[in-house]
């Protein structure tokens, strides 16, 4: 292994050096010692976002997991009260992330880094027993990643790893208790790169105790002759302490779910209920938690409307959860907050469906074993555009409709519904409901004429131009609108 050949090397190199002369001063000698603290990485999220970008997705959100418990353990030489030769053995911990695309998909990545050092530390004593540290030094470090994709998301190299020689540097304070004990504070900065071509730095701040070899103790005074023993005397047993057990504690867990709307509605569209049965598994499992359901807009429209809409939003899914998943309503708090809380740029229309959106917060329990949601009907896609004030199912939609239908004869138990969109240019509500719903009639006609389809297990709804993907002020928001989706329905 490449960390056995380097602590090789350490150890050479310290031994060489004790060999010196300066190895026979007054404060020469061996410690050892570890430290305990707290490691702080920063992930980078734009270049994630480029390298979703870069396989045709859009990253919608990211969590972050960028602090984690880190600790070294060491051992050195001090050549004299200026200077000393340290190594040892370093795991910063585990750093992860959550990133959520469109289309519908999840990256999860976590990377650990552990590995081996070696010091040159400078000490200047303020006084006897305080003083100031500072370190440069060379690490041997094994980056090991692990990446897992849902949905769109695919991951081709779930566990690259690597092993880079890099530098670290650090400063801190040490107080010495006596000539053997002292302990340590101190904040380091290691450089990695990681086993994906990423180069960044990774801080450890951490107390520590430092424990020193063959220290010379006091000289004991001269004692006169030694007096004749007193009578013994019987002292009473000392009482046994009562030991109190202290209850461990706990990590604290909490969720953020991300649910978006259509313009200017505040139903709760079909695909957005499975998130919220996930939720409402959990709120079911832990009866004392409670949550906040914050609705949010883009900045179409006048801030008033824009905050009465975000505010029934949040009380749409409040609704939701206590008519049709039997949560109580006194556990759960509707709040709006209109267009002052963007996640997005509003100038883009990707940014503004990501505004369009709800955020629940989910208060923190402190037991998560065993959590198991119910399991929630997965749904997928289609999108199949057509002309303006048009009906016609065009030919290029043949070779997709053809594997929708060759995917619903593998799958029998498999249902599907048709939704029929159109924008605003028919004229009347009336008259683009109508169109809408020929729209999903014939895509499901074409697949029980052409493909052999049953057409039980097919049905048709028209939503007109109420359900807007995109505003309707640019053609190509017009186009958007024009649409039929096809959502398959799997089986609970």
């Amino acid at each position: 292994m490449r960390f056995a050949r380097v602590s090789m090397l350490m150890g050479a190199v310290t031994l060489t050096i004790i060999a010196s002369p300066m190895a026979v001063a007054q404060d020469a000698g061996w410690y050892i010692g570890a430290n305990l603290g707290q490691s702080q990485a920063k992930i980078d999220k734009e270049r994630i976002s480029r390298g979703l970008l870069g396989g045709g997705l859009t990253m919608t959100s990211i969590d972050t997991h960028e602090r984690d418990l880190g600790y070294k353990l060491f051992g050195g030489y001090q050549f004299n009260k200026y200077f000393s030769l340290e190594g040892g053995y370093f795991d910063l911990g585990r750093f992860k992330f959550s990133a959520t695309t469109v289309p519908l998909g999840t990256l999860d990545g976590r990377i650990t880094i552990r590995g081996l050092n070696i010091d040159a530390v400078g000490t200047l004593p303020f006084t006897e027993k305080f003083s100031a540290l500072g370190r440069i030094g060379v690490t041997h470090a094994q980056s090991k990643d692990s990446f897992t994709g849902t949905g769109a998301v695919t991951v081709l190299d779930s566990n690259p790893h690597k092993y880079d020689t890099n530098y670290k540097f650090g400063l801190g304070l040490q107080y010495d208790f006596t000539k053997s004990v002292g302990m340590r504070a101190e904040a380091e900065r290691y450089r990695i790169n990681d086993a994906v071509g990423h180069r960044g730095d990774i801080d450890l701040v951490s107390l520590g105790v430092v424990y020193r070899f063959g220290r010379n103790m006091p000289a004991p005074a001269p004692v006169a002759a030694t007096p004749p023993p007193p009578e013994p005397v019987v002292a009473e047993a000392p009482p046994v302490p009562v030991v109190v057990p202290v209850p461990a504690r706990t990590q604290e867990y909490c969720t953020t779910l991300d649910i978006q709307f259509e313009i200017d509605k505040d139903v709760i569209q079909r695909e957005e209920k499975e998130k919220l049965s996930v939720v409402g598994t959990f709120l079911t499992k832990y009866p004392d938690t409670t949550a906040k359901i914050e609705g949010h807009t883009d900045n179409v429209g006048a801030p008033e409307h824009n905050m009465q809409l975000s505010k029934q939003r949040a009380e749409s899914v409040v609704k939701y959860l206590v008519d049709d998943l039997h949560i109580a309503p006194a556990r759960l708090t509707a709040v709006g907050y209109g267009d002052t809380r963007p996640v997005a740029d509003n100038g883009t229309e990707e940014g503004k469906r990501q505004n369009r959106r709800i955020d629940a917060l989910v208060g923190c329990v402190t037991d998560v074993e065993g959590l198991t949601v119910v399991p929630a009907r997965i749904t997928m896609a289609m999108l199949i555009e057509f002309d303006r004030n048009k009906a016609d199912v065009q030919p290029q939609y043949g070779d997709d409709l053809r594997k929708v239908a060759k995917f619903l004869t593998a799958n029998p138990t498999v249902t599907a519904t048709v939704e029929g969109h159109t924008g605003n240019l028919q004229g009347t509500p009336e008259a683009a409901m109508a169109i809408s719903r020929l729209r999903a009639q014939n895509v499901v006609n074409y697949l029980v004429d052409t493909c052999g389809i049953e057409r039980s297990r097919l049905s048709a709804e028209g939503f007109g131009q109420t359900r807007r993907f995109a505003y309707n002020t640019s053609a190509d928001g017009q186009q958007e609108n024009r649409r039929v989706n096809i959502i398959f329905n799997y089986p609970k």
